[in-house]
């Protein structure tokens, strides 16, 4: 497998994450996850050569994905965090991380 052809697996492994992540599908997730490591590890073992600007837009592309993934993972891991709160009666509170030593939150 090439360089770009491990690319492309990335992307369409990105692409399944956030479908994945959109609809709460574990199972989706956990493939689309496997495929894009063993992608990845594909790119981290293939020499061939500096990377054309063909393998730089598609290292892009799979960058601006892999972004996407990570804001919808920290918007719902917000959105536990509030759930949460609101269980335990601290809704208003929000959160302020563990507290420093000499007494600032």
């Amino acid at each position: 497998m090439t360089r770009r052809d491990a690319l492309v697996r990335v992307i369409d492994a990105l692409h399944a994450e956030i479908a994945a992540l959109k609809s709460n599908d574990v199972a989706g997730l956990e493939r689309a996850t496997r495929t894009k490591l063993m992608a990845i590890d594909t790119i981290a073992a293939t020499s061939d050569g500096a990377p054309t600007p063909d393998i730089r837009a598609l290292a892009e592309e799979a960058h601006r994905l892999n972004e996407t993934c990570r804001i919808y993972v920290n918007l719902m891991s917000a959105n536990v965090r509030r759930r949460l709160q609101q269980l335990t009666g601290e809704g208003a509170a929000g959160y302020r991380g563990p507290a420093l030593a000499g007494g600032f939150a």
